[in-house]
């Protein structure tokens, strides 16, 4: 394996969408967006061909360049999915990396007055501009979308929303299960905060005037605030947290906006679109930091609880945490390019 970037079989094209959504969100971030799209190998060649699409979104603090890290022994992604196609592994697609980073770190994909439109961003905007610049199936059921983390949040959540655009859903340790993927942090937060005196705004100041991640509350506090921006705001974008900063108690009303998002709580709701879906791949580390192995079982009993059988969902538990299961996205995409195929 070479330790710089590989020739690829397909190609990646390069584009910034012009978001009028975006535009004067409430954190003043740019409005045009970087959108990166794999062609596989054949589409230059069959130009009377149309391809299934699959979107994938990125975790928390995640943005499109970045998914042309390279780590020792590893390839990124674009070059593993591309590997995918190329050897006939799957049925070739057109795969679009969504840009959704807000100044907080992330947007969760949703539509938030703290953060702004970034749920009605991907599905009114970025969705219909690859369709129309792309030879893509435009039905729902020849489109898919993935994600790791906030990405796998976002991946479950919005066909739940907009099952008219996507048939198909991949979420590789998704947030989900919130009693145990963000009380424990709540917890942490409302120590680390008491040398701010309870303002996190006192510590976003601070963290904003230094270089990034070199105090240890950096991480946790980033994504209190930037999920309390997304789940917990007021109308006019001001952000309340979930708990009393001095004590740590919950704020029962705010906590209930965030459960209110949770994948697992949504499911009842959401059981007609959800029920519309071609496939769903789940998956998770046993050691995920965050319990999303939990998360991920509690989301597919709830699953199972309105009908979804093997059939439809493949769910997979692995050795490992959180972090670096990159090489898990190959066969997520692989399967439901499979099942989204014309």
């Amino acid at each position: 394996m070479l330790p710089w970037s590989a020739e690829l079989a397909g190609r990646i094209e390069e584009h910034v969408i012009e978001s009028e959504l975006l535009r004067a969100n409430p954190l003043g971030d740019p409005h045009e967006r970087p959108v990166l799209v794999y062609l596989p190998p054949g589409y230059d060649a069959d130009q009377g061909r149309r391809y299934p699409t699959v979107y994938v979104l990125q975790g928390y603090t995640g943005h499109v360049a970045m998914w042309r890290n390279r780590a020792a022994f590893r390839q990124p992604f674009p070059e593993t999915a591309d590997a995918t196609f190329a050897r006939a592994e799957a049925p070739p697609a057109v795969v679009v990396y969504v840009d959704a980073w807000t100044s907080y770190g992330g947007s969760q994909f949703v539509d938030s007055a703290g953060t702004g439109r970034y749920h009605s961003y991907l599905c009114e905007e970025v969705v219909p501009w690859v369709d129309a610049h792309f030879r893509t199936l435009v039905a729902a059921e020849h489109r898919a979308i993935m994600g790791h983390s906030s990405g796998g949040f976002g991946a479950m959540v919005t066909p739940m929303l907009r099952p008219d655009l996507f048939g198909a859903l991949a979420s590789h340790a998704g947030d989900c299960l919130y009693e145990y993927l963000y009380l424990p942090e709540f917890a942490k937060a409302t120590r680390h905060l008491r040398k701010y005196d309870g303002d996190i705004w006192q510590w976003w100041a601070g963290f904003r005037s230094r270089t990034a991640f070199t105090k240890k509350e950096d991480h946790c506090l980033l994504m209190l605030l930037g999920v309390s921006a997304c789940f917990s705001a007021g109308e006019d974008g001001s952000v309340t947290l979930p708990f009393d900063p001095a004590t740590g108690a919950l704020r029962p009303a705010v906590w209930q906006r965030w459960l209110d998002r949770d994948p697992v709580r949504m499911v009842p709701k959401y059981a007609d679109a959800l029920a519309s879906l071609r496939a769903v791949w789940l998956d998770a580390g046993t050691d995920d930091e965050w319990y999303l192995d939990l998360g991920t079982a509690a989301f597919r009993s709830a699953l199972s609880e309105i009908g979804l059988g093997h059939d439809v969902v493949h769910t997979e538990y692995f050795d490992g945490g959180h972090m670096s299961i990159d090489y898990r996205y190959p066969l997520s995409l692989a399967w439901l390019c499979r099942r989204i195929a014309e």
